[in-house]
């Protein structure tokens, strides 16, 4: 690990705080790559193997976790407007001083932290929910200093795309039969029995 942590140019000091506090006996080093995934569906899944509920011996009131470290953390996607409609707030104790920050300017100061909170929240709320997150290492670029511990790169399931809903797919239907309409001359053909001039009303 000496060599690995010469060549590591981040906080190692931050990187490897609390790794002698954990016992790594039985556990797998899980890598996440954060880079086009977005945030919430990581989250959900890095959550999942920290809880230990991907393996058969699950057992709620054991930290049985594998280490899970997430690199490329400054390229997570965000989806929605989220990057401006969302705030982390947090009060500091003085009257008055509630502070608050935007995820696009959280991102830009530290977006390991983004991804720590997204996955903190989803931990259940217990005694063991600190040394899960200790577990958890985040990375901004592709460097870490554990590359020689026996990496396990994360493979994240394929997204399932619902279907549209039947009322959308009427509607999308008929927006796409009145754009035709609209390029063909917009003239519409109304139904019914057409009537010849010879035709006359008799008394």
């Amino acid at each position: 690990m000496a060599n690995q942590a010469a060549s590591f140019s981040g906080n190692l000091k931050k990187a490897v705080a609390g790794i002698k506090r954990i016992n790594l006996e039985g556990l797998r080093w899980r890598v996440f790559d954060a880079k086009g995934q977005v945030l919430g569906r990581l989250a959900s899944q890095i959550s999942t193997v920290l809880q230990a509920k991907d393996k058969p011996t699950y057992c709620p009131n054991r930290d049985d976790g594998d280490i899970c470290i997430v690199l490329n953390a400054k390229e997570i996607g965000i989806t929605g407007r989220k990057l401006t409609d969302k705030f982390y707030r947090w009060h500091t104790g003085y009257v008055g001083h509630l502070k608050e920050r935007s995820l696009k300017d959280q991102m830009a100061k530290d977006p390991t932290e983004v991804i720590r909170k997204a996955v903190w929240r989803m931990l259940p709320s217990n005694n063991l929910r600190d040394d899960r997150d200790r577990k958890l290492r985040i990375f901004e670029g592709s460097e870490h200093p554990f590359g020689d511990k026996p990496l396990e790169p994360f493979v994240m399931p394929p997204r399932t795309v619902r279907e549209m809903r039947p009322r959308a797919r009427r509607a999308l239907i008929r927006a796409q039969k009145k754009a035709e309409q609209a390029e063909n001359g917009g003239a519409e053909v109304k139904k019914g029995k057409k009537r010849t001039p010879s035709q006359s009303v008799t008394a």
